[in-house]
């Protein structure tokens, strides 16, 4: 019975993610790239770490997933539930530490390069595109925190 238990009532996983941000000519800009395995829009994300902070590990996903180098900002932004879709559609109940990187560059040689669409798009589009759980809001209320002036990083 101890066994079926710990299956039930597993406790959340955690990732690590970041929302890369700039000023672009309309207003700031979201980046966001296509999942391998069903191409929804998210945002650069994955598994802590051993021996980095989850701001560091979420900056190294947003560089490997889409070559973005920016400035990173060290305290979580938000924290929200998700699902990390496995191989063979499993989906594992997770938690999303959620960072911000502002002053985003993209570069076009990185590691998984030419493996998934990335594209930055106006804030509000992304706030609509992002397709995780809850994302959407918390990019609406990182753009409402904005109100016009750039974060400091």
């Amino acid at each position: 019975m101890a066994f079926l238990r710990g299956m039930i009532f597993r406790p959340r996983a955690l990732q690590t993610g970041v929302i890369c941000l700039r000023e672009g000519p309309e207003g700031y800009e979201v980046l966001l790239v296509r999942t391998l395995d069903t191409g929804r829009w998210i945002i650069p994300k994955g598994w802590p770490m051993d021996g980095k902070t989850l701001a560091e590990a979420a900056e190294i996903e947003a560089w490997e997933e889409a070559g973005a180098k920016g400035r990173m900002m060290p305290e979580e932004f938000a924290r929200i539930p998700s699902n990390k879709r496995r191989n063979g559609g499993l989906e594992v109940p997770t938690d999303l530490a959620i960072f911000v990187m502002t002053g985003t560059e993209l570069l076009d040689d990185y590691p998984e390069a030419g493996k998934r669409e990335r594209r930055m798009w106006p804030i509000d589009l992304a706030a609509r595109r992002a397709d995780v759980d809850a994302l959407g809001e918390v990019i609406t209320a990182l753009s409402e925190r904005l109100g016009g002036a750039p974060p400091q990083g």
